[in-house]
């Protein structure tokens, strides 16, 4: 009989690394990733299925009524949610689920008492995820000033969730993460 698997949240500010330290999570083969779905249009090189679920408006509704999210928000007009369908399969077939996530959602989630492992991914300190939002290079002074004010916003629900790792250091954040999904038995190597 195959144990069940867990969910696993991972929130944090924009810039805190979470993206990354879920990739290198996501190598491991006993993890299976959350892909959301989305009433946006697909971009050039997305894939239905592995980067989103692409659904028509009417259609997330339907889904919505019939309670086929654990979460949804709307973000600048379009829908975004996590299907409850992938969740239970991967739980199911013994793989713990991850899923990136904003404090939004997470929260939304949380508050429902659905179990899991909620971390939450933090930056050392606000000059270092500055530092990083502008070295990103991609978003106006304007955009980074805002990013910070939600990055602020989204620190004091910190203490909502079971853990808080700071990510001062990559490869330390990741093996916290690990031990604390228990990926990595005390002892074990963390390369």
């Amino acid at each position: 009989m195959t144990t069940p698997g867990k969910m696993v949240v991972i929130s944090g500010p924009s810039g805190a690394g979470k993206s990354t330290v879920c990739r290198r999570i996501l190598e491991d083969p006993r993890v299976r990733f959350s892909v959301s779905a989305t009433t946006r249009p697909m971009r050039e090189g997305e894939v239905d299925g592995r980067d989103y679920y692409f659904l028509s408006t009417a259609n997330f509704r339907e889904r919505i009524e019939k309670g086929d999210f654990i979460e949804y928000a709307d973000v600048f007009g379009n829908l975004y949610g996590t299907l409850r369908g992938p969740m239970q399969a991967a739980l199911e077939e013994g793989k713990d689920y991850l899923m990136e996530i904003d404090v939004q959602g997470a929260l939304q989630i949380k508050n429902q008492g659905i179990p899991g492992l909620y971390i939450f991914i933090a930056p050392p300190d606000f000059e270092e995820l500055r530092r990083r939002l502008v070295g990103r290079g991609t978003e106006s002074p304007e955009v980074v000033e805002r990013r910070l004010q939600k990055a602020e916003d989204e620190y004091r629900e910190r203490v909502r969730y079971d853990h808080v790792v700071i990510n001062d250091e990559l490869e330390s954040c990741l093996a916290e993460v690990r031990r604390l999904m228990g990926l990595v038995q005390d002892g074990e190597s963390h390369s």
